[in-house]
């Protein structure tokens, strides 16, 4: 047993550890944790690495599926059969709280982390995607948190080699405190080359490999698992510092280790570090390990035991290795010049006994760390807020039409939320790799080519966080059936998602219940679109301060989608074509501006329902676009979303510096027309010597449709009004960030 001073409940509860938690820690040891096993107890429960608070609904979420390898939760990421012998694995997580008082750092381990979780599994990674929210862009603090976030990206995933192929941005005061940072990866491998996150084999060597252990990310876990505050910034060295060389080089020894046979199991140290990995690779092997922390390769003198476990410390990974191959591994990494160190073995049984110089610091038994194993489950209580019903009561014969419509359209094309993101897109690296298939041809989704196939893999992260806001079960079913419009209209096929749920404090009942809403919407739309949950992650404790008071952000649960291209050729682009070629609306037309970006920038009001939405019509509407496209019916396709049918018209107009004219429906006000955000909508363009059959297929399938209008020169003309002229409105466009930041 430990030889070390007993702890008191007081000590368990500055660890975030709560008196009943420290009572049940007691029972699973038989005696009193000494300091070192308190602290690898506060890290393992806290809600960053055991789901305490939302495992329960997790469950609830479809986790099987004809082309998944592994169900959630099993491994690193999520693994998809994408045929042709080859898988993607891919995930997304949050780094919020590190990027809010570290922006740079935070958002570069944060890139790191999530593409170590790819290639830990034996992937190599091709893509990376990130979806951020920040404060009022008005703000010194919002510009100081955006460029560093962005640079963060930027220089990581440049570095890395890894280009960004796609992703979302928004700005809202209820981030102003609290930005979200979510990133996501994608990678390819052979099946058969799969590594496990496991730990068996008695006698078996334990290496941690990569960069040496520093006191950067103690008791990150937690930090993820509490309020931000006023002193948050106390906490920065919570925040782990990155190095991209570094990683690259543990990406390519991983890769050629796993063409050996020497590897029984691997896992990256990321969240809660070395005693996140060990408990969590010898819990799923049903094994024990004997560690010596005097053997793990320190960056600095005078680390204590307790922060050698908890030390997240970037680019380290944990390998368990047969008995008898260690020569394989170290003449693998001594080529990449990297630390690989035998830091300990399997043994049997399901203790993890942690050493130092000999001496015994911590017991305790693996399973009872782990998510799934002794982890707390906790059932939270919920309420429904009392404005969801206030926002319900939302009339549009109260919001009056404005006069001029064009300085509303003008107002939208200006507006943070619609206007470009080129100001951070070309900080990234969008190209290395050769990969990548929208540079040039823009589509609703990143396109990414698989080398040696005739497919690609197509991906999307989308979430309007007002849309939850107002109805978080309508809202999530609308960003799944986002992000599914977003794949069907680049020409794949929906296969699976990850998803990244940023919430407020879960012990606030409204908030919650807004999680909860937000999970019944995932399993109802994943359901019908045939796309299972692979995994992801939960991120609570999000908060702001407005107006001198605390409130939650909005809840974002960001939903990160795979599809695949089964014939890359097929490949559908946003982008008008041809003057003279029609345009049409599929979908219907609503007299609804809800929640729309219209109705919350132009006229000032928040509170109203999520914008019309049916997910059997959205179902549909995707099965008419995929026959469209495989019929060569189509020339370019668009979903709509934020700014309505006239920005869906702008951005497709845009490419080719082409026009529209088109005519609004008397059925319908004009304004939500043009800028309502109902959902089911999308626009596509016909060719003229198409548009006879085009019609015949939509009569024939009974589904609604319109003629808008048709393409022109480069005139933007609603209602024979002229709006301008497309370069005047591209350069607005396109530089409205750019020049918010320099005010």
């Amino acid at each position: 047993m430990p030889n070390n001073a007993k702890v008191t409940v007081d000590a368990a509860k500055k660890l975030g550890l709560t008196s009943d938690e420290f009572d049940k820690i007691k029972e699973i040891l038989g005696r009193e944790p000494n300091f070192v096993e308190l602290s690898i107890y506060s890290v393992m429960w806290s809600e960053h690495a055991s789901y305490k608070n939302s495992i329960k609904w997790l469950k609830t979420l479809p986790r099987k599926g004809k082309a998944l390898l592994v169900e959630a939760g099993e491994e690193n990421a999520g693994l998809v059969d994408v045929g042709d012998g080859l898988a993607c694995a891919f995930k997304i997580e949050s780094h919020n709280h590190p990027s809010a008082v570290e922006p740079y750092q935070g958002a570069a381990t944060g890139v790191g982390g999530i593409n170590r979780d790819i290639f830990t599994m034996g992937a190599r990674p091709v893509a990376q995607l990130n979806s951020l929210r920040f404060g009022k862009l008005e703000n010194d603090r919002t510009k100081w948190l955006l460029k560093g976030v962005v640079k963060g990206i930027g220089d990581y995933g440049n570095a890395f080699g890894v280009p960004v192929v796609a992703g979302e941005v928004y700005f809202d005061e209820c981030y102003n405190t609290n930005p979200l940072v979510n990133a996501m990866s994608v990678g390819l491998m052979k099946k058969e080359d799969m590594i496990s996150a496991i730990s068996k084999g008695v006698g078996n060597p334990v290496y941690i490999v990569g960069s040496s252990t520093g006191k950067d990310g103690i008791h990150g876990a937690t930090f993820a698992s509490a309020d931000l505050h006023e002193n948050s910034a106390d906490d920065i060295p919570s925040v782990q510092v990155g190095d991209p060389f570094q990683e690259k080089l543990l990406l390519e020894a991983t890769l050629e280790l796993n063409k050996t046979d020497a590897v029984v199991g691997m896992q990256d140290m990321g969240a809660a570090g070395i005693i996140c990995s060990t408990s969590e690779m010898s819990a799923k092997g049903e094994h024990g390990m004997k560690i010596n922390l005097d053997k793990v390769p320190l960056r600095q003198q005078n680390i204590e035991p307790w922060e050698i476990l908890l030390s997240e410390s970037q680019e380290r990974m944990l390998i368990v290795v047969e008995k008898g191959k260690e020569k394989i591994v170290e003449k693998i990494f001594d080529k990449w010049d990297l630390h690989c160190e035998i830091i300990g073995e399997v043994t049997k049984g399901n203790r993890l006994h942690f050493y130092m110089h000999d001496k015994l610091v911590a017991d305790v038994p693996a399973d009872t760390l782990v998510l799934g194993g002794g982890a707390p489950v906790y059932e939270r209580e919920y309420k429904e807020p009392a404005y969801y019903q206030e926002y319900k009561k939302f009339n549009i014969d109260n919001v009056p039409e404005p006069q001029n419509l064009r300085e509303v359209a003008e107002s939208l094309v200006a507006n943070p939320n619609i206007a470009s993101k080129n100001w951070i897109i070309e900080q990234y690296d969008t190209m290395v790799g050769t990969n990548n298939m929208t540079t040039n041809f823009p589509s609703d989704a990143g396109v990414v080519n698989i080398k040696g196939t005739n497919k690609a893999l197509v991906l999307t992260v989308d979430c309007n966080s007002k849309y939850v806001n107002a109805d978080p079960e309508i809202g999530t079913q609308i960003a799944v059936a986002e992000a599914a419009r977003n794949i069907v209209c680049s020409g794949g096929e929906p296969l699976a998602i990850t998803n990244c749920l940023n919430f407020g404090n879960p012990y606030n009942p409204e908030v919650y219940w807004q999680f909860v809403g937000a999970i019944n919407g995932m399993r109802k739309a994943c359901e019908k679109f045939e796309t299972p949950v692979t995994g992801g992650n939960v991120s609570f404790y999000n908060q702001t301060a407005i107006g001198g008071k605390i409130e939650p952000i909005y809840p974002t649960p960001v939903i990160g989608m795979l599809g695949l291209l089964k014939e890359k050729n097929d490949q559908m682009t946003l982008a008008f074509k041809t003057k003279g070629d029609m345009i049409f609306l599929l979908g219907e037309s609503k007299n609804d501006i809800a929640s729309s970006e219209y109705l919350v920038s132009y006229h000032g009001i928040k509170e109203s329902p999520a914008p019309v939405f049916d997910l059997d019509f959205e179902y549909n509407l995707h099965q008419i676009v995929k026959q469209l496209i495989a019929k060569n019916l189509v020339r370019s396709v668009h979903d709509i979303s934020e700014g309505g049918l006239y920005i869906s018209l702008l951005e497709s107009a845009m490419p080719r510096n082409l026009g529209f004219d088109i005519t609004t429906d008397a059925e319908v006000r004009t304004d939500a027309y043009l800028f309502g955000e109902a959902q089911g909508r999308i626009i596509v363009t016909v060719a003229p010597s198409r548009e006879i059959p085009f019609i015949d297929f939509m009569l024939e399938k009974d589904f609604p449709f319109s003629i808008v209008g048709h393409v022109t020169k480069g005139e933007l003309r609603v209602d024979d009004i002229s709006y301008g002229f497309i370069q005047d409105a591209k350069k607005v466009y396109n530089t409205t960030i750019s020049k918010k930041l320099s005010e």
